[in-house]
């Protein structure tokens, strides 16, 4: 089941792209935004997540930190990274396959991959704003400047 606004968010330890260990409660005391995505190198999430690293004012005027999720490998994500130039971090909800996804209620297991789904955790750990959109429907840059102006 998601998480909704107030619930504490589910703690995790994940490895980034460039294999360093992100735990969310270690990030306690800034906001995070966690950014589930399908999958790297399709033309959905390519162009979501390049939307995001074009915006990263947003985030950064903020004081949040962003991560984005998907069930990618390590090195899958590295390249994408690379090649897209993200100043932001991808994480691989790789194995156990797609469990921190499960964990938020955003994976779908009869595809493999994680849906659209972004939590705004707050500095206390709590989820701030929650949302999210079908496979194949970008998610709408308008949907995080609200999300973010929900930390006050």
């Amino acid at each position: 089941m998601a998480p909704i606004v107030g619930d504490i968010a589910p703690d995790f330890t994940l490895v980034d792209h460039h294999g360093e260990e992100v735990t969310l409660s270690q990030l306690r005391g800034r906001p995070v935004a966690l950014v589930f995505f399908p999958l790297a190198f399709t033309g959905t999430c390519t162009g979501e997540l390049c939307e995001l690293r074009d915006a990263m004012e947003l985030f950064d005027d903020a004081g949040v930190e962003l991560l984005a999720i998907s069930v990618d490998s390590k090195a899958t994500l590295a390249r994408f990274a690379e090649e897209e130039g993200y100043r932001f971090r991808l994480l691989s909800d790789f194995w156990p396959h797609g469990e921190v996804a499960s964990r938020y209620g955003a994976f779908l297991p009869e595809r493999g991959f994680a849906t659209r789904a972004t939590f705004l955790v707050d500095a206390h750990g709590l989820v701030a704003a929650a949302f999210r959109t079908e496979p194949g429907q970008a998610r709408d840059l308008a949907a995080y400047r609200e999300a973010l102006a929900a930390l006050g």
